[in-house]
């Protein structure tokens, strides 16, 4: 395909979802799952139906769709990722394409952080609601942007602190960004590990680590990052869904990967020495990583995507302080309830804090939300259940009666 053509292509059953295509070596490399558009006309469907194994040739882009919902790769990070000018000759660009869905989200957000009962504070976190304005863009364009974090540090502040300032930057200065953000994303983790390694070797005090969960947002794109214990939970209607994955020495999947770089975990704790089975720094602990990046303790993050709907409300980012005191649906249900009751977002991080502080979370507390909408979530409205009647049938309680009477006398209990 020649370098410049523009293409779509639907891969998502959510309501005028869909996903880019990106060139690998001049062929074409399809991301993501089976494709079950309900807004795909019959005439896509029957193409991309056909085989799903391999990527057949997408739909060029028509002159009706808008050129501003364009991510165009470019010279200028920052105006590639929010405007819609042609791109230039030698540059490939995508399209997320929003059809037939007149919902456009609108980033609110808030943040609360508190030392809990520790004695230092060593979580950090970035909260942009405007990307365009943050980066300087002029162009503003039809797709909003945002992003936002949250890191949990241990060991000391440093490696917190050094990603908060540095990841945003090392995602925009990735050679995949923006032609496929995942891939950025994942590399910006990777290089941040590394040159957060050569600064501890120039200063020692910086030895730390730190856990990370990012969210980046374009439009009604939601890209999820994780590495850690640090949890980004969606609410959907109501509905909590995990938009990340809880990374402890334990869980199974973490277990194999740990014990196949010749790891181990003891007692729930990696290598006997750290509670998380991935984060950024750590880089003083022995035997924890190495240079090849084939440690035991990763730093490559997990990545969830997702596009919005009307039926998603508002995101909820905590560390781990908050999710030990709080399982998913219950930080939904009762986020839902303060924003329905206030509908500001930092009064909702920090009723969660002050409510994980009395459940006797033990840890610093960061809570970060996410709303996508002006209005509160609404009132859900419960259909009303019929009364159920519930009889015993005369042979039932002759069975019933007839078991009482042959049942030994139970001492003291004629004295009730």
């Amino acid at each position: 395909m020649a370098a410049g053509t523009e293409i779509v292509q639907p891969v998502s059953a959510l309501d005028g979802a869909y996903k880019p295509l990106c060139l690998d070596d001049g062929k074409l490399k399809k991301i993501g799952g089976v494709v079950d558009n309900k807004n795909s006309s019959a005439t896509e469907k029957s193409m991309v139906d056909r085989d799903n194994s391999c990527c057949w040739p997408p739909r060029p882009l028509t002159a009706s769709m808008s050129a501003s919902t364009a991510i165009s790769i470019r010279g200028c990070v920052t105006r590639a990722l929010f405007s819609g000018a042609a791109p230039a000759s030698d540059s490939v660009c995508f399209h997320f394409v929003h059809v037939r869905s007149s919902f456009r989200p609108v980033y609110r957000s808030g943040v609360w952080s508190d030392t809990g009962r520790r004695t230092a504070m060593e979580d950090a976190h970035v909260c942009i609601d405007n990307l365009q304005t943050h980066l300087g863009s002029e162009d503003g364009g039809e797709a909003p942007g945002a992003f936002y974090g949250v890191f949990d540090g241990h060991g000391g502040k440093d490696a917190a602190f050094y990603v908060k300032e540095n990841v945003l930057q090392y995602i925009l200065d990735d050679a995949a960004f923006p032609t496929a953000i995942e891939d950025a994303v994942k590399s910006a983790f990777l290089r941040l590990d590394d040159a957060f390694a050569k600064a501890c070797s120039v200063d020692h005090d910086l030895s730390s680590g730190t856990t990370a969960i990012t969210a980046l947002l374009s439009g009604r794109n939601l890209l999820v990052a994780n590495a850690g214990d640090c949890r980004a939970v969606l609410c959907r209607t109501g509905n909590a869904v995990e938009m990340s994955r809880d990374h402890k020495p334990g869980c199974l999947i973490e277990k194999l990967r740990i014990e196949k770089v010749g790891g181990y975990v003891d007692d729930g704790y990696l290598n006997g020495q750290l509670s998380v089975a991935r984060a950024i720094g750590d880089w003083h602990m022995a035997g924890l990583k190495d240079q090849s990046g084939e440690g035991p303790l990763s730093a490559e993050p997990e990545m969830q995507h997702a596009v919005l709907t009307e039926e998603d409300e508002f995101l909820v980012i905590g560390c781990d302080g908050l999710w030990d005191v709080f399982t998913s649906q219950n930080a939904v249900d009762f986020a839902r309830k303060e924003l329905q009751l206030h509908n500001d977002p930092e009064r909702c991080s920090r009723e969660l804090v002050a409510e994980a502080l009395r459940r006797y979370s033990c840890d610093n507390l960061t809570v970060l939300t996410v709303c996508f909408k002006m209005e509160p979530p609404p009132q859900r409205v419960c259909a009303s259940r019929p009364r159920a009647w519930r009889r015993f049938s005369t042979t039932g309680i002759s069975n019933l009666q007839g078991f009482l009477n042959d049942c030994p006398p139970v001492e003291g209990l004629c004295n009730l």
